[in-house]
């Protein structure tokens, strides 16, 4: 009887890494978003969950991606399969990008720093952003790899000017202009747990934090969270309204930096700055894609912000065949919303996205395993790509068209 039980039955080795033992449990992006729920206070994680209004545009986002089928093709050749692409001109092993988000420090205490080297791992684009709690440099100090910037066409154009030249200096490949924040959204789980931007941990923070003490933990014995990369460049440009040193005194002067007479001519300025590669991010029509083509930007960043701005905006994945069918083949496209699975990546670039951008998921991993964490999303991600394409019958990202996408 023990003979047959030792057959059939085997122990699972003693894991004794704590981080380890918590990411066993995450096997999608889903599980990744239930770890963070139950390590974050509860407004921690709404601030990075949330969306505008009743997050309509983000559940739109990802419900769009799920309802679309894939036209499997048997009896082809897939022992072999590359997702490879190129993105901006080099060549990276899937087409992914960790988009730009904001205080991912409130997330986990090595923030930027953990998904940069992660990203770097994987040879993939890793995005920081203006309102980021880790410096332009001190990002280049930890990572060798792709390194892109997003910067807000802000009043101050010095301040602009003097972030561009840091990234410069720092080896940042491109730089996305983000354009659907001329006024911030209104987001209202922030809105019923008095969550701002940056966000105020108040004492019920903190009473929720009793029963998730390891958060509270880290966030004690850690440096304070600032905007980094503003508080850099004031502090270069003797700028009298900010020392640096607050994340919360920094919020007023931020936001009064947002411009809602933001146009085309201020695209052009910051291109003229640049010199580089530029992406804008947060197109949501044909008519504006075309006009980026006109104007000569390098690639276009189809999104809604997360659903977090416009709650009316379409699902990104219904943008990117009516984009693509207009200015495809003439300016790089990439889908950033709803993104959860490899699957949905292959659906994109079927639909003739060049590349897939994820937020909230790399944020979740974040949250649930620090740097460990965003490896094994994006080790999901790339499995996901290549299991997907094996199992629709092509071998590489040239053959996926729109044939493999079901148009009911």
């Amino acid at each position: 009887m023990l003979k047959a039980l030792r057959s059939v039955v085997r122990l699972k080795p003693i894991e004794r890494n704590r981080t380890a033992r918590r990411l066993r449990s995450a096997a999608n992006v889903d599980d990744f978003r239930r770890i963070a729920k139950r390590r974050l206070p509860a407004g921690v994680f709404d601030y990075i969950d949330g969306a505008a209004e009743d997050e309509r545009a983000m559940a739109r986002n990802a419900d769009r991606f799920a309802a679309r089928t894939l036209v499997p093709r048997v009896l082809r050749d897939v022992s072999t399969t590359d997702a490879s692409t190129t993105i901006l001109g080099a060549r990276a092993p899937m087409p992914l990008i960790i988009a730009p988000t904001g205080f991912p420090r409130i997330a986990h205490p090595d923030g930027e720093l953990a998904t940069a080297r992660a990203a770097a791992t994987h040879g993939i684009p890793f995005s920081l952003s203006t309102m980021g709690t880790r410096s332009i440099e001190e990002i280049a100090e930890v990572s060798s790899g792709r390194k892109w910037f997003q910067v807000y066409v802000w009043r101050d154009r010095e301040l602009t000017r003097d972030m561009l030249a840091r990234c410069r200096d720092s080896g940042f490949e491109a730089l996305y202009i983000t354009v659907d924040t001329a006024v911030l959204g209104r987001r209202e789980r922030d809105v019923r747990r008095g969550m701002s931007l940056p966000p105020k941990l108040g004492l019920d923070t903190f009473v929720e934090g009793a029963l998730r003490p390891g958060w509270v933990w880290d966030f004690l014995r850690n440096d304070p969270i600032v905007f980094s990369n503003v508080a850099v460049s004031t502090r270069r440009l003797g700028k009298a309204t900010e020392d640096g040193t607050s994340a919360v005194s920094l919020a007023d002067y931020i936001n009064g930096q947002f411009d809602p007479g933001l146009s085309w001519d201020d695209v052009a300025w910051i291109r003229s700055e640049w010199g580089g590669p530029v992406i804008v991010k947060g197109i949501q029509s044909v008519a504006d894609a075309k006009i980026a083509v006109a104007e000569g930007i390098d690639a276009i960043a189809l999104s809604n912000h997360g659903g977090r701005q416009l709650d009316s905006s379409p699902a990104i994945i219904d943008l990117v065949a009516p984009v693509a069918d207009e200015v495809g083949g003439q300016i790089e496209i990439y889908c950033d919303g709803g993104v959860r699975r490899g699957s949905d990546v292959v659906k994109a670039v079927a639909l003739g996205a060049d590349a897939c951008m994820i937020g909230r998921p790399h944020l979740y991993a974040l949250a649930a395993g620090g740097e460990p964490g965003v490896r094994q999303l994006l080790d999901f991600f790339q499995s996901g790509i290549e299991q997907t394409m094996a199992l629709t019958g092509v071998t590489s990202m040239a053959e996926i068209d729109h044939q493999l996408i079901s148009d009911r």
